[in-house]
């Protein structure tokens, strides 16, 4: 739980940092679309701290699904949200109303309950098809991504938003079913290949969703699609299971940090002025 904590830490930091240099980078002026501003941003330290802290996440992430449920990791990576509002309010001084407050301190309520009642991760390496069914998954979110990209409005952004967060989810189940780093295994595990294609194709959208699309409405659908699936996964074919007699609170811990992460959706992208 402290890895998986600490990965959220580290987004939700990130996220803030990043569109602090993005601020910067555009203030400079000098046109040239949105490549000619990346480069910008990479001059500036915020946006390379933050690309440091995107990966440190990664690695606290892979290092928490290898330890504890699925379940619990998923809740803690949405409660990223939570650190994005607290630092926007710190860097960016975006005013955050007390119904926002309140989501975070359920968010946190709720992740305490996850840590209580967690158990250790599932001991089961789940079947053979399962591997298979990740690439198919990682396709299909894909193909959400395409039939999204043709919609427009919140119906665009809700579709590449849960696509995102199904893509998520896929690298979340793939990590667990990685047994081996040694090449030779690794290449021959079909969950390998779902989890860079799963991560790839989950950056595409998310990244599509947020430029042409409501932010709240994209992040609600990536929290959702991140989190509920992945969870049913870890519960049902790899074993994860709670302490002993503490299944409602771990049930409870999971719906209320999701539920106040879905009340702080419009931090899943750092506010513009």
């Amino acid at each position: 739980m402290v890895c998986a904590l600490g990965a959220a830490v580290c987004f939700g930091t990130a996220t803030v940092l990043q569109a602090v240099a993005a601020r910067a980078a555009g203030a400079e002026g000098g046109g040239g679309g949105d490549a000619a501003l990346l480069l910008r941003a990479l001059r500036q330290w915020r946006y390379l701290a933050g690309l440091a802290l995107d990966g440190m996440g990664f690695l606290l992430q892979i290092a928490a699904l290898r330890s504890v449920p699925i379940y619990a990791v998923g809740a803690a990576l949405a409660a990223s949200l939570a650190v994005t509002a607290v630092v926007a309010a710190r860097l960016l001084r975006v005013r955050l109303s007390g119904v926002e407050w309140a989501a975070v301190g359920v968010v946190c309520a709720g992740l305490a309950m996850l840590g209580l009642a967690s158990g250790t991760e599932g001991d089961r390496g789940g079947p053979d098809w399962l591997r298979y069914a990740m690439v198919a998954a990682a396709a299909g979110v894909l193909l959400l991504g395409g039939v999204g990209g043709s919609l427009s409005g919140r119906t665009r952004a809700l579709l590449l938003g849960l696509g995102a967060g199904f893509g998520f989810g896929v690298v979340e189940v793939a990590v667990r079913l990685i047994d081996s780093l040694r090449p030779g295994p690794l290449l021959g595990n079909p969950a390998a290949y779902a989890l860079l294609l799963g991560g790839g194709a989950a950056f595409l959208l998310l990244t599509s969703a947020l430029q042409r699309g409501s932010v709240t409405t994209a992040t609600a659908g990536m929290v959702l699609g991140e989190t509920i699936g992945p969870a049913a996964v870890g519960v049902v074919w790899l074993g994860d299971r709670t302490r002993e007699g503490l299944g409602w609170l771990a049930a409870l811990g999971f719906a209320v940090a999701v539920a106040g992460a879905l009340a702080l959706a419009r931090f899943g992208e750092a506010p513009a002025d």
